[in-house]
């Protein structure tokens, strides 16, 4: 779509979205669903470099994907069949399966860039209209519609503005009424992120293993894993900048020998942590979605998950809206309420497992390791926690 004239006012769609990488594509293509026309303005261009993150995703994000098509247009998908959890110098070790839990795989790992290809896609099948490079600048509420002001000087206007911008918050923090966030907790930590080749095969077996330092998560991908490591600002730059032999060597120290040794790794990255939940709604007009609503530690891969239900939920209940309640604040304030257990949920177990897990007090070390040996003994309570991983707070 082109980006028309300066100062022109575009016709009205149903919805504005704000962010067109997964969460906000997601939202687009759910509305379509339910006959509701979006239109998304992003401010990357299209031809931006593809994104070199790993994603994970759950069973439940899986089916959200295949019920708007998109999973059967993915490639390079690694399902987890099996979860190990464990602490480092310590006792208590819990499996999780599929097979218990009577799902095809628990998540699966897939890159960014392929998610987000599928995606424009689908989008672009579906006729959904999308400006690229365009960044929005200022949002206004009122009381019949929201009013997006981009960089080029136009308008848009509509019923209803979601913000996906996956964080980035430019349009978020720009609102003529933003909100100071609800909670926020800087975790003093960086993930070291990379693909590592172990000596033996994955056998779809995801690790999830906490140290005093913070957790290390290998996740299977094609033939290798994916590595996020959590250290300590100064710890993770100058792991990040060891050479690979060194860097192997100091992985097999730090997350012992169930793999065998590590072989081979990619260029590492690294990006800070942090805890940052907003809360759903602003104004009226206005809702906030994905990162932009809540930014969570990776443990578990809980954030990404939770992004893509708000999308999904968020586009439901627009379908089950009268045509003049869209963007309402009787409608944003229902959609806060049927988010909260699920957001809130997925915000305090992340939390409490960073900070429960990330010491080396010997009583809370000891009370682990009863807690992931319970874990392990009763199945119903294995049960409980995986369904909740994989679908959300509601189980």
């Amino acid at each position: 779509m082109s980006k028309g004239v300066p100062n022109e006012i575009s016709a009205t769609p149903d919805v504005l979205i704000v962010g067109a990488g997964p969460v906000g594509a997601v939202c687009a293509l759910a509305l379509r669903q339910q006959g509701i026309a979006a239109q998304v303005i992003e401010a990357q261009p299209e031809d931006a470099r593809a994104d070199s993150r790993t994603l994970a995703l759950s069973h439940g994000s899986q089916l959200i994907l295949e019920r708007l098509g998109v999973w059967r247009r993915l490639q390079d998908v690694t399902p987890i069949t099996r979860i190990h959890i464990s602490q480092r110098g310590a006792l208590g070790v819990a499996r999780l399966s599929a097979e218990d839990v009577k799902v095809p795989a628990l998540g699966y790992v897939l890159p960014y860039a392929t998610l987000t290809a599928a995606l424009k896609q689908a989008l672009a099948e579906a006729k959904i209209a999308v400006e690229y490079g365009v960044a929005v600048t200022r949002i206004e509420p009122a009381v019949a519609t929201a009013t997006l002001h981009a960089d080029d000087g136009r308008s848009h206007a509509a019923p209803l503005v979601v913000v996906a911008d996956g964080g980035r918050g430019d349009a978020a923090s720009k609102m003529s009424v933003a909100p100071a966030p609800k909670l926020q907790r800087d975790y003093e930590q960086m993930a070291v992120v990379c693909e590592v080749q172990t000596e033996l095969p994955h056998a779809n077996q995801a690790y999830e293993r906490f140290t005093p330092e913070g957790p290390a998560a290998l996740l299977p991908k094609g033939d290798r894993y994916a590595l996020v490591w959590t250290a300590s600002h100064a710890d993770a730059e100058r792991i990040a900048a060891l050479d690979d032999a060194a860097f192997l060597d100091a992985l097999y120290r730090h997350f012992g020998g169930r793999q065998g040794r590590f072989v081979a790794a990619s260029p590492r990255k690294t990006f800070p942590l942090k805890l940052a939940y907003v809360g759903s709604t602003a104004a009226d007009r206005v809702v906030r979605i994905g990162n932009a609503a809540q930014t969570l530690h990776p443990v578990s891969g809980q954030g990404f998950n939770i992004g893509l239900r708000d999308a999904w939920e968020l586009a439901s209940l627009c379908g089950d809206s009268a045509p003049d309640a869209l963007g309402n604040a009787t409608m944003l304030a229902a959609y806060a309420r049927g988010r909260r257990v699920d957001v809130l949920g997925g915000v305090g177990f992340t939390d409490f497992l960073v900070r429960v897990f990330s010491n080396d007090i010997a009583p809370v070390r000891h009370a682990r390791g009863l807690g992931l040996l319970a874990l392990e003994l009763c199945p119903p309570l294995k049960n409980f926690v995986a369904r909740r991983m994989i679908f959300g707070a509601r189980g």
